[in-house]
């Protein structure tokens, strides 16, 4: 939309709504790895800007639909925030994050006509065609704010740009990303009454578990485990799993915790992936009547797109938790192993794990020197992940600690297992045919968009019923070296910055020699410091061979921040 190309009632449109809407002034947005996340309250503004980006990003992509969902995934209820997804349901390219952040900065500090010449600029310097007309694909998660927010964003895309817009209102995260790309890919002809909806999620992720479940003959989850129990952190996981699993033979064996998503004010609170990572506890809601040692229990984040498993111990109450770097490994050694009975070696096929700094050290040993994987690190953010299991492996694995990831697989993975599998025929090799075969119905049940925790949920599921292991002897591959996570609340965390992916601090420049001194103290220590992505704090990530040196070093480097920022 350029200046002599936008028509009069555009203008006029966009400048009523910069005044209806964009109330928040003197206000400083960024769009960072979860796309803009801050307290409801003040999201007006980039829902608003949110919606003239992703039409601009549709456009150039010549109408390609592009995903908006609104949610804050694990933070809490007051919360929320909007991200963008691209045509192939994966996050949203790295250099339009700065146009977000800029445009969402403008429209809440300047003038509409500064608006205007930004959006103008943005269209000169892309080439982007005006006359194209963008397809967008919204959801929301449950949290009370979201409607409203909704609303916001579709002020801008159906009267301004006369955009197409499908909107799914509630789903998870991961539906979004994948109803995004599976528009693009099944866009229906003018004479096709296919509606696109959560169903063809539903449908192809059934399918390829069932699928999967018959090649083995697997009928229940007895081998492994008594009943799966979801803690659905009272967000939108809850309808939609609930509905998932009416179409697994199975669904008998799953029971719900923590599935109150009508009542928004529960939603993440003592319960889901981050309160379980970090609290190293069970959630709430997983009474007596729940707690059995043969059960196998998990927890989905606000908007599933987080999964961590967890069991209690041996007629005991104790915790123990199978978080993503357990998650990880786990399908590294399933992976691995079926590639060997395929006949598939390393050269044919490149498996990797990607990890961060918040991997625990034990896992990265275990992968290293035990599953003899290769595995690199990367900064925070899945996106980071993403892009290096992409471009590195043919079947990269990747999982933040905190239990956010999936696996990808190449053109080059599926072109040399069809190959192994048409010779294993002609051969007659049974084991090679039945490994080839699992390889191709694994890579199924996997959501490659994008961190899914359903689907998820079912390559552990699968992983385990196949290799016939219980979630002790899941957890017994490795032992975690003791670590904490904590949080320290700061002025102004843009002046904590890092370098060697996010495991050394270069700003304030006095604050990493004495945090290596403290570290160089204790056993196998490790310790560093990064900016939140998502709030004004600092995250704070200690580990040793001793859970009491790790609760001291924990407090030492706190008292060392505070100092500096005081």
């Amino acid at each position: 939309m350029t200046a002599h190309q936008a028509t009069e009632m555009q203008l006029q449109l966009l400048e009523s709504l910069h005044t209806q809407v964009c109330k928040t002034k003197n206000y400083s947005y960024t769009y960072g790895t979860a796309g803009f996340r801050d307290k409801a309250a003040v999201l007006d503004t980039v829902m608003f800007t949110t919606g003239i980006i992703a039409a601009l990003r549709s456009m150039s992509h010549n109408g390609k639909a592009v995903g908006v969902m609104i949610t804050a995934s694990h933070n809490p209820p007051l919360d929320n925030g909007v991200k963008i997804i691209e045509p192939d349901g994966s996050m949203l390219l790295q250099s339009w994050e700065s146009h977000a952040t800029q445009l969402a900065n403008i429209a809440a500090n300047d003038t509409v006509t500064q608006l205007i010449q930004y959006i103008n600029e943005i269209v000169a310097t892309l080439n982007i065609d005006s006359n194209v007309t963008p397809s967008i694909v919204v959801g929301m998660d449950s949290r009370e704010s979201s409607p409203r927010l909704m609303d916001c964003l579709l002020s801008t895309l159906s009267p301004v740009f006369m955009a197409k817009i499908v909107n799914h209102n509630m789903l998870t995260t991961p539906q979004l990303h994948f109803l995004t790309a599976y528009q693009n890919n099944h866009e229906p002809s003018s004479d096709d009454k296919t509606v696109i909806s959560v169903s063809q999620y539903d449908s192809k992720f059934q399918t390829a578990f069932k699928d999967l479940m018959n090649l083995y003959e697997i009928k229940d989850f007895n081998d492994c485990f008594e009943s799966l129990v979801v803690d659905c952190a009272n967000g939108i996981g809850a309808p939609q799993f609930q509905q998932f699993v009416k179409g697994l033979p199975q669904c008998n064996s799953i029971k719900f915790v923590n599935d109150d998503y009508t009542h928004p004010d529960t939603l993440n609170n003592s319960c889901g992936a981050d309160f379980v990572k970090t609290q190293q506890r069970l959630p709430a809601g997983v009474d007596d009547s729940l707690l059995n040692d043969n059960n196998l229990y998990c927890s989905f984040d606000g908007d599933a797109d987080r999964i961590v498993f967890y069991y209690v111990g041996n007629k005991t109450t104790k915790f123990h938790l199978l978080d993503g770097d357990k998650i990880a490994t786990l399908f590294a050694k399933f992976l691995k192993k079926l590639l060997i009975k395929a006949n598939l070696t390393q050269d044919d096929i490149r498996l990797g794990i990607v990890q961060t700094a918040y991997a625990n050290g034990s896992s990265t040993t275990y992968v290293l020197d035990t599953l003899h994987c290769p595995a690199s690190c990367t900064k925070t953010g899945v996106k980071h992940l993403h892009h290096e299991a992409q471009t590195a492996y043919d079947i990269g694995i990747y999982f933040e600690a905190n239990g956010h990831g999936t696996i990808l697989f190449s053109d080059n993975f599926y072109s040399k297992v069809q190959e192994r599998q048409t010779i294993a025929i002609k051969e007659n090799d049974l084991s090679s045919l039945k490994a080839s075969k699992t390889l191709l119905a694994f890579s199924k049940v996997i959501n490659q968009t994008v961190g899914d925790a359903i689907a998820d949920l079912l390559g552990v599921v699968a992983t385990l019923l196949i290799s016939k292991m219980k979630p002790s002897q899941w957890d017994n591959e490795y032992t975690d070296l003791p670590n904490l996570l904590s949080k320290v609340i700061v002025p102004d965390r843009t002046v904590f910055k890092t370098t060697d992916q996010e495991r050394k601090l270069t700003s304030p420049p006095a604050l990493q020699p004495k945090m290596d001194l403290l570290i160089n103290k204790i056993e196998q220590g490790r310790a560093f410091v990064r900016a939140s992505g998502t709030e004004d704090a600092v995250r704070v990530y200690c580990e040793g061979k001793h859970a009491d040196d790790v609760k001291q070093l924990s407090k030492d480097i706190e008292a060392l921040i505070m100092s500096e920022v005081n």
